[in-house]
């Protein structure tokens, strides 16, 4: 402001010290002073430079102080958005599944699909530590493509869907978040640090309890202690039936440490619905200096069921050539002792080609009730 303040300034100074330096031979008094109204200045000795720059100051503080009072008066300083554009091509052989009397319920045939997913992200911040964000998401995810086969696809529909709405702001030294179909887990630390290329994999395998989903409105808080340790937990119910008997809610609850080589977090949800279901989760990470290892464990306690199990583990390499490389396995879900158990491997290679630019192939074995579902898919993804 002080160089617009002296921009205005400046060219008026000059304007009013111009008629002191010309000569008489230039500049006819007489005949100047006839061209004026007995109102106006008669004479050029009448100028008060001193006074007209008075004048000009006050007019330009008067502006100064109107653009201040704009300026507070806007509901926001910063308003961001982000776009980020996923692009599957898979080749999946589905092999053949059997009933139980042992014969085949489904043929043996393979699929190649392309998928598509676009998420916008709008984040504003009134007060510069709040936070407002809008996620919106079109795609062609469904149950029919990458979706089915756990390829880390959302389901998605050829519509713009608003995905998420969340409010995020500081309470004392705490951190709370409102909103409507979001996590609860979005507040929550965690500790995993591979990147799961299916879906099987993410949050370490404890999706139902580090990373446990929501029904709607949330309502979540976390707050972080010196040295590392953070505590955070919320509860999620349906829009039209907060906390009622007729809704459904959910409520989650996690503590994490994370250290300079390693991290750890624990959690623990109780979902309702059909079948009310609580979970314990445990997941971390150590870095060792040629990878880091990845490892959870949760266990699902559901009304009327026996206790069941599930785990992973994986190995991200940082720099293997120019890109990053996940190798892993795991359950493909919670398994009560009673009930075989399948698992899953995978692998995929993470290539930066540019900042905003990044092709993972990536391939996987799935063993399932016969023959064993195979796969190799290529993601292709960009971020502006």
């Amino acid at each position: 402001m002080k160089l617009f303040k002296s921009l205005l300034v400046a060219p008026a100074t000059l304007g009013l010290l111009a008629p002191m330096t010309a000569t008489a031979n230039e500049l006819n008094l007489n005949d100047v002073s006839g061209y004026s109204s007995s109102e106006e200045i008669q004479n050029i000795s009448e100028f008060n430079p001193a006074e007209e720059l008075a004048v000009t100051n006050s007019r330009v503080d008067g502006l100064e102080a109107r653009f201040n009072n704009f300026e507070a008066g806007g509901f926001s300083e910063t308003t961001t958005a982000s776009f980020g554009v996923d692009m599957l091509l898979s080749a999946v052989d589905e092999g053949k599944t059997y009933d139980a009397n042992g014969d085949a319920v489904s043929g043996n045939f393979e699929k190649l699909g392309f998928d598509y997913q676009m998420g916008i992200g709008l984040e504003t911040s009134f007060t510069g530590e709040d936070s407002l964000s809008a996620t919106i998401d079109i795609g062609n995810g469904s149950t029919a493509g990458a979706s089915a086969d756990g390829l880390n696809f959302d389901s998605t529909s050829d519509a713009l869907t608003l995905d998420g709405l969340t409010y995020t702001f500081p309470v004392g030294g705490a951190t709370v978040m409102v909103g409507d179909n979001t996590d609860i887990s979005a507040v929550y630390s965690g500790a995993c640090a591979y990147s799961a290329f299916t879906d099987y994999m993410g949050n370490c395998g404890t999706g139902n309890s580090v990373g446990v989903g929501g029904n709607g409105a949330t309502a979540a808080m976390s707050y972080a202690f010196d040295g590392g340790f953070t505590l955070a937990g919320g509860i999620s119910s349906t829009p039209t039936s907060i906390m009622t008997e007729e809704g459904t809610d959910t409520f989650g609850i996690e503590a994490a440490y994370s250290g300079d080589s390693y991290a750890v977090s624990v959690a623990y949800s109780d979902i309702e619905g059909t079948t009310p279901t609580t979970y314990w989760g445990i997941n971390g990470t150590y870095a060792f200096d040629f990878a880091t290892l990845s490892a959870g464990v949760e266990s699902a306690d559901a009304d009327g069921s026996d206790t069941a199990t599930g785990f992973m583990v994986g190995l991200s390499f940082a720099e293997v050539g120019p890109g990053s490389l996940d190798i892993g396995m795991g359950t493909t879900g919670n398994f009560a002792d009673s009930d075989p158990e399948y698992y899953i491997y995978e692998a995929s290679y993470a290539y930066p080609v540019n900042d905003g630019m990044t092709i993972t192939p990536g391939v996987f074995v799935r063993e399932q009730a016969g023959d064993d579902q195979t796969g190799v898919a290529v993601k292709t993804s960009f971020s502006f």
